[in-house]
């Protein structure tokens, strides 16, 4: 049609195919990405080989002098230093474990490194270090078997000449000294043989460039095989590693592998990489989780914490992006008393924003076994340490690592002024997966937290490609939130981040900004910047899901019974300090000259708080941890007595009188009390103790008293004891029948036994000390029958006493008691056993089968109950099957129901109408000697008429709270005894019997009491603490006696006793309104 010729289209594809080009196999060409950075038969030909331009060791250039102090002891800098120093070598081993060899070393870098672009030494003695200046200042730490081995030599070490610094070389590994499998017991003779102690020129280009191939080769191996940025990044690095190979691994090479890399993340090589303006999905935050004791004692710690903390004001000055967080004000405490200029390179780094307190607590507690006063202590002590000391309060509550989370923390922390939560425990579950990410925690009285649960599911992320890209591909809130805290750095023993991870993230956000797919990543940030964003988002109308009551986690449920002494000196010690501060506090009203002893009651505190800590108290520690606090608690218990007796002789008491009409009594509880009390010192001599709060009468009882409790023998081995409440039938040590007179009803079910030992053998997955699992129920033997006595006939208690033998090496005695009933007060079955106790894997408990039916029982907590189910209908309900309760636990129907009371116990379990009090486990990892040796344990049945109400929760104080018996002092008048009377009840409550008034102490910076760490407040106050026990909205009243206590006004404070709401106060009453489960803190300014 056209006239011409046509034209073949223009192209530059060569006609002719040059040759077959195969598809690639992208499994062998991911498999080969192994063979550029690998230390194995490839290493002479790789990058590795690369790494390095030069090396120098021997003594030449690297000379070794030791000093190993005798008896594992620990000497200071000083100390040390000032001894003699002998030579030694590398290929010398150290030992045994615990020991410490301080190692002077004299340093002359050679001629032909000392142009070289950077220095470091390399040393590895497969233990930890620390490096210290000639002069005696901590620089870095060290954690060895190929882990933070290097230290950047300074510039002024080129000049030929020899330098001297010191290595404290500390015998244990990062995870102390188990061979092997680091939970077993450690190997006491552990040695450590020094592999390197040489001078390296590291050619940073190299080791640039194998951290860009790390990446780059994690994104190749980690995206999906269906995204085009997996497959170029598998091109670039096949490019990268081709490239290596055709210019034979020159440092003109390795730049052009790094322009290539560049293709795909960009310039990574500064700080530089955060400054574009999208936005970031992911927040990383530098962490150093360093458990105060757990694999290693409370001393070493202290070492744990100046290598930790230097390597991180290290990095800081490397690298500007650097943020670091750290929680826990014991450890800041002990660095600012054993490192003064380690301390003050910290608290100027935390001034410029780069080192970030955080967590708001004395330690990272436990918080299922603490009592409510003890966890307001944590933020009290912990609050005011940061605030003292760095000039803020934390905003954020900082707990990754305990074993559940008690339903009141959301309360207590916003009344410790803080509105966030952070953790990432509960991923540990091992039967359900939790359901959030980002959510509002509420307490048990309706207050609420902010909280976020890492999605990468762990505090000591190696901010590798997959810790970045799981930050929000586990992320489980996406709906309200799309971003999450990346919580890096080596924890649990320490070291915290390293520069490869910093390496790391520069690069991953290089990826994400020149690349895509993988969330980006932000460095720079604080967590509260973080927190604060979400609040923010919350205040524009974002709903972000809720979770009611407790985060029980569904693991680690034996810590509720392991180290059975740890446990009862907790408890015992919390409930000496609640006598130390109500006693102390009247002593200042009665003596002027009586000053509070705040000192001696923080060191106390300190202590106990101390060991709270999340694995102590739990009792996952190795043995030399609790060889420490039993020396502790030891201290403790002899620093209060002195207090306490100080406080009683200040009050008028103390004498010892040998004349019983002169005995008085101190209730150091909120309400009136009768007992029926042995007196001291004698033998079977009783006493009808009633009164206070404070004073009570002591009234000695005579054999005609009208009320008694009975005993006899009605069978062969079988004994009935009985008072006005109760009839009990006891066979072989066991309660057969438990009848209640006045309710006409059989307690225990029907052909069951309560009272009834049983053992379990206890063998968990894996965590011996931290776990017990739902199969070690199948597994139930009652204890052999005993033989039964009786001890005590009556008639103002009678005694039953059975021995069975749980082993040929293990044995327990009960003792069942039962005292006359006192008209208008519960009574209680009460039990009293000696154990000798040397099993291996075993779990012991006593077993109360009632006559009550419910899907729910009742549990003690902090400042409240929480409610369980009985059943397991749900992988939820079965998961609970072993829990955590307080002085007591409860089974109730409609109109009668159970308690059962313990004096030093936490585990308990309900299936059906089964109650279960756990006593004893016998773990063998970390502590081989767990529990071994002689228990005295308590416990007690309460039956009640009516609903579970607030005489199960003052029997159980009651239970736990001795009455104290004492003389009265000679130079007691009875005036002077009605006005310590007076004082002693001077503060009390009224109204509703739900409340409790379970602190009273002085003001933390009264003029007369303050320590000077924060500013004084003037006059003096005492502080009442008071909360809501049983679930429902309760008023009253606070009734102060005007003639003893001139009180000028009354505020409702927070914990930290800020200045709060004034109250109504008139004619020596401040009216009060508590909701459910509410915590109120009362000032009474005199």
């Amino acid at each position: 049609m056209g006239g011409g010729n046509p034209q073949p289209p223009s192209t530059s594809l060569p006609k002719l195919a040059a040759g077959p080009v195969g598809q690639q196999i992208h499994s062998i060409y991911k498999g080969r990405l192994g063979q550029f950075t690998s230390n194995g038969e490839y290493s002479s030909h790789n990058l590795q080989s690369a790494m390095y331009e030069g090396r120098a060791s021997g003594e030449d250039f690297v000379k070794l002098q030791v000093y190993s102090p005798p008896d594992l002891s620990r000497p200071t800098f000083d100390e040390a230093t000032s001894h003699e120093f002998k030579d030694t070598h590398v290929g010398e081993s150290f030992g045994p474990s615990w020991s410490t060899h301080w190692i002077k070393i004299q340093l002359r870098v050679p001629k032909e490194l000392q142009k070289k672009e950077h220095l470091e030494l390399h040393w590895d003695a497969d233990n930890e270090g620390l490096i210290w200046t000639e002069d005696g200042e901590p620089l870095q730490g060290l954690t060895g078997g190929g882990e933070r081995i290097e230290w950047i030599l300074p510039n002024s070490f080129r000049d030929g000449e020899s330098h001297t610094f010191y290595i404290e070389m500390a015998c244990n590994g990062m995870f102390g000294n188990a061979i092997g499998d680091t939970i077993q017991p450690p190997n006491p003779n552990r040695y450590f043989q020094l592999k390197m102690a040489d001078i390296v020129a590291v050619n940073l280009e190299a080791r640039a460039l194998s951290i860009d191939f790390w990446i780059i080769g994690d994104a190749a191996r980690e995206f999906s095989d269906n995204s085009w940025e997996e497959h170029q990044a598998l091109q670039v690095c096949n490019d990268i590693m081709d490239t290596f190979i055709d210019g034979n691994g020159t440092q003109d090479s390795i730049l052009k592998c790094r322009e290539i890399a560049r293709k795909y993340i960009g310039n990574v090589d500064s700080s530089k990489v955060y400054d574009s303006e999208m936005d970031p999905l992911v927040y990383a935050i530098g962490h150093c989780h360093i458990d105060t004791s757990w694999l290693w004692p409370w001393a070493e710690t202290k070492r744990k914490i100046a290598r930790s903390w230097s390597n991180q004001c290290d990095l800081m000055d490397r690298y500007p992006e650097h943020r670091f967080t750290c929680s826990q004000a014991q450890q800041y405490k002990w660095l600012e008393k054993l490192y003064p200029k380690l301390y003050d390179r910290v608290k100027s780094k935390v001034k410029e924003g780069v080192f970030q307190p955080v967590g708001g607590s004395w330690v990272e507690h436990d918080t299922n076994m603490p009592s409510g006063e003890s966890l307001v202590r944590q933020f009290l002590y912990g609050q005011r340490y940061f605030e003292s000391h760095f000039g803020e309060r934390s905003k954020t509550f900082w707990l990754p690592d305990t074993f559940g989370y008690s339903s009141q923390l959301p309360q207590i922390c916003r009344l410790a002024g803080m509105s966030r939560f952070f953790t990432q425990k509960l991923s540990w579950n091992n039967i359900n997966i939790f359901p959030h990410t980002t959510f509002n925690w509420v307490s048990l009285d309706g207050s609420q937290v902010l909280c976020h649960m890492a999605p990468d599911n762990t505090y000591t992320a190696s901010a590798h490609f997959g810790d970045v890209n799981r930050t929000i591909t586990q992320h489980k809130s996406l709906d309200q939130d799309n971003t999450g805290l990346l919580v890096f750095g080596k924890g649990d023993g320490g070291g915290g981040p390293t520069f490869e991870m910093l390496e790391k993230l520069r690069r991953c956000r290089g990826m994400s900004d020149k690349t895509g797919l993988l969330p980006r990543a932000k460095m720079g940030d604080s967590v509260d910047d973080y927190f604060a964003r979400l609040e923010k988002k919350a205040e524009n109308g974002t709903e972000f899901v809720t979770w009611y009551g407790e985060l029980y986690l569904e693991l680690h449920r034996g810590t509720y019974t392991s180290q059975a002494n740890n446990k009862w000196n907790n408890r015992q010690s919390e409930i000496m300090l609640h006598d130390i501060e109500y006693l102390a506090t009247m002593a200042t009203i009665k003596d002027k000259s009586y000053k509070y002893p705040k000192e001696e009651i923080d060191d106390i505190w300190e202590d106990v708080l101390l060991c709270q800590f999340h694995d102590c108290l739990p009792g996952s520690c190795i043995e030399m941890v609790y060889r420490d606090s039993d020396k502790l608690y030891a201290k403790v218990f002899k620093a209060g007595s002195k207090v306490l007796n100080s406080a009683l002789s200040a009050l008028g008491f103390g004498g010892q009188s040998s004349d019983q009409s002169e005995l008085t009594a101190i209730n150091t509880l909120p309400w009136a009390r009768a007992e029926i009390e042995k007196i001291p010192k004698t033998e079977s001599e009783y006493a009808l103790v009633q009164g206070g709060p404070g004073v009570a009468k002591v009234e000695t009882l005579s054999s005609t008293s009208k009320s008694k409790a009975c005993i006899e023998e009605i069978n062969d081995g079988v004994f009935q004891l009985s008072n006005d409440h109760f009839k009990i039938k006891v066979e072989n040590g066991s309660i057969t029948s438990l009848y209640d007179v006045a309710e006409d009803r059989e307690i225990v079910a029907k052909g069951q036994k309560a009272n009834q030992l049983v053992i379990f053998d206890d063998k968990p997955l894996y965590w011996q000390a931290w776990d017990t699992e739902v199969y070690h129920l199948r597994s139930r033997q009652e204890l052999p029958s005993g033989q039964s006595q009786i001890v005590e006939k009556g008639p103002h208690r009678v005694s039953l006493v059975t021995e069975n033998r749980i082993s040929d090496k293990s044995w327990i005695k009960t003792t069942i008691s039962l005292a006359a009933s006192i008209d208008g007060q519960p009574s209680y079955v009460e039990m009293s056993s000696e154990v000798e106790w040397q099993e291996a894997m075993k779990f012991l408990k006593v077993e109360f089968p009632v006559d009550i039916m419910n899907t729910e029982a009742s549990y003690e907590t902090q400042y409240g109950i929480v409610r369980r189910p009985t059943h397991y209908n749900t992988s939820w309900d079965m998961a609970k099957f072993e829990v955590c309760c307080h002085k007591w636990a409860d089974l109730s129907e409609a109109g009668y129901g159970v308690s059962i009371l313990n004096d030093s116990k936490y585990g308990f379990a309900t299936a059906g109408n089964m109650m279960r009090l756990s006593l004893l486990r016998a773990p063998k990892a970390p502590d081989a000697h767990a529990d071994l040796g002689r228990h005295h344990i308590r416990w007690a049945i309460l039956p009640h008429s009516g609903p579970l109400d607030h005489r199960t929760v003052r029997s159980a104080r009651n239970f736990n709270h001795p009455l104290k018996i004492i003389g009265s002092s000679s130079h007691l008048t009875s005036s002077s005894s009605r006005s310590t009377a007076a004082i002693l009840s001077s503060v009390q409550l009224s109204g509703s019997p739900a409340l409790v008034l379970d602190a009273i102490k002085r003001g933390e910076d009264d003029e007369d009491v303050s320590r000077g760490d924060l500013p004084n407040r003037k006059g003096r106050s005492i502080i009442v603490r008071i909360y809501e026990s049983l679930g429902g909205k309760a008023r009253g009243a606070i009734v102060v006696d005007g003639d003893v206590l001139g009180v000028k006004k009354v505020e409702k404070v927070n914990l930290l006793e800020d200045d709060g709401e004034e109250m109504g106060f008139e004619g020596g009453r401040c009216r009060i309104e508590l909701r459910a489960f509410e915590v109120a803190t009362f000032r009474l300014q005199l």
